[in-house]
């Protein structure tokens, strides 16, 4: 199922790599004239990893320097500690048999998202909501979420935090919906309304300075701003792609951008969401990042086994800044404090951390 990996490696350098071509199976050839060098990866198991572990969104607190890992099948929530790169399990999360594209997978806890001293956990395991304290570790409520509930159209995909209006938004899968909790007591979540959507979720941003939620319809091809206020769809737009992924916000300079099947969209939309450039990277992209500190985009291609690094510019344009080789499968990327990001590498049961020296 899962090809190449950097096993048995502590450390890789990626030094010195200079006009290296990197081919796709698509027969195209990356552009990778502007690579630099100095940048290193270091591989961090996740505890009680034996095989692959279903990795899919991650979170970072900023304020406690942690990075939050659900490690799906495992039945853990891993916090890996930035400075020392030691990961601490929260154990006993419930695993189930979910369907997913036609084939029985064992899931748990999938997503999180940090709030006001706490961490949201999703677990599309059993169809739950968690809350943990995010200084103690300690396990606290959790609210069933099950597709036959009246008040919630499926198991949470993603599981977002919306500080202007102390609420989380939760995307379901395979329902079509967001369903949005009160959160103004973090560690007593009410479920407070439901967004009908016209398919499925993929990805998601918050903008507070604008008062929107973007997510990608994965049927219709389609991003969409939902307003955090009134909970109405405000805004439409069509990147070309009918395979949309994770997305990635500048909030500040109002620049969306959507990672398609092997290439990420920049959308203006300081100005009805105008494609203001494209930037090709690989297949197999998942969640991408944007470090607001350092200007660039994060995105990982599981299928090249890459990451680019672009800079964006203030008209929307990108850069590449260097094209690193990864590990197979290695996908869906955050971006943390400085030049540091972490990868996803499920294959191996692990996170690659990014660093720059």
């Amino acid at each position: 199922m899962f090809q190449g990996s950097v096993r048995g490696l502590k450390i890789v350098k990626l030094c010195a790599i200079v006009s290296l071509p990197i081919f796709l199976t698509e027969s195209k050839v990356l552009d990778a004239h502007t690579i630099v060098s100095d940048y290193d990866l270091k591989p961090i198991s996740l505890p009680g990893a034996n095989g692959v572990i279903v990795l899919d969104h991650l979170a970072y607190d900023r304020a406690r320097g942690k990075l939050w890992v659900p490690a799906s099948n495992t039945g853990n929530v891993d916090v890996i500690d930035e400075s020392t790169d030691a990961a601490s399990p929260i154990s006993g999360f419930k695993t189930g048999e979910v369907e997913l594209e036609g084939h029985k997978v064992r899931l748990g806890p999938t997503a999180v998202s940090i709030g006001d001293g706490v961490a949201y956990i999703g677990n599309r395991g059993n169809s739950t909501l968690s809350i943990i304290d995010s200084q103690t570790l300690e396990r606290g409520e959790s609210l069933q979420m099950t597709p036959a509930s009246p008040e919630t159209g499926g198991s949470p995909h993603g599981v977002v935090y919306v500080v202007t209006s102390r609420e989380l938004w939760v995307t379901t899968g395979p329902g079509k919906s967001i369903e949005v909790f009160d959160a103004s007591e973090p560690r007593h979540l009410k479920w407070k309304l439901r967004i009908p959507l016209d398919g499925s979720t993929e990805g998601f941003a918050v903008d507070n300075e604008r008062g929107q939620f973007y997510t990608n319809i994965d049927d219709m091809g389609k991003t969409v701003g939902v307003d955090l206020h009134s909970h109405k769809i405000v805004s439409k737009w069509d990147v070309g792609s009918s395979d949309l992924q994770g997305l990635a916000l500048d909030t500040k300079r109002g620049f969306l951008f959507v990672a398609c099947q092997d290439h990420v969209v920049s959308l203006d939309i300081r100005h009805g969401g105008k494609v203001t450039d494209s930037v090709t990277t690989g297949g197999g992209l998942d969640d991408i990042d944007f470090s607001a500190e350092q200007k660039v985009l994060y995105a990982a291609a599981s299928v090249t086994a890459t990451l680019t690094i672009a800079e964006v510019s203030d008209d929307g344009k990108f850069h590449v800044r260097a094209l690193l080789p990864t590990a197979r499968e290695a996908r869906g990327v955050i971006a943390a404090k400085g030049k540091t990001a972490y990868l996803i590498d499920p294959a191996e049961g692990r996170i690659l951390k990014l660093t720059h020296r």
